[in-house]
């Protein structure tokens, strides 16, 4: 139990998105936005003039603010950032990739998933089932 994560118990936690407008805007219309007293958002809308160093400094600062518990990014941008998403491994913030309007999910880029598979077959390999 060493290895447990400290997971922090306060009252709320927040959702962080990484996605385009309209899946950022449906989000907010569900109450997920916060802007916080030094006028920090947690999302980021991304559309053709966003660059990649923004989407980068944006994952970064979600994956770092003691106050997010999930990061929502839609799979197409994490893509672009797939070097930064499948080398996050701390289990808080989470992050779960999404899909969007014009982008829809492909299980084989999902970091989660493809985690997840790799520890079930190393599980199966060691427990000798297959």
């Amino acid at each position: 139990m060493a290895n447990k994560a400290n997971i922090p118990s306060k009252s709320s936690a927040l959702i962080a998105m990484i996605a385009d407008e309209d899946t950022v805007t449906g989000l907010l219309m569900a109450g997920v936005g916060n802007v916080d007293l030094r006028r920090k958002t947690n999302y980021l809308i991304v559309d053709s003039k966003t660059t990649v160093k923004q989407i980068e400094d944006a994952f970064k600062e979600f994956t770092a603010r003691e106050d997010i518990a999930i990061v929502l990014i839609s799979q197409y941008i994490a893509n672009m950032i797939r070097f930064l998403v499948d080398s996050y491994n701390k289990p808080v913030p989470a992050i779960l990739e999404i899909p969007s309007k014009d982008h829809p999910y492909d299980p084989a880029h999902d970091s989660v998933l493809s985690r997840v598979k790799y520890l079930f077959s190393a599980e199966s390999v060691a427990s000798g089932r297959r």
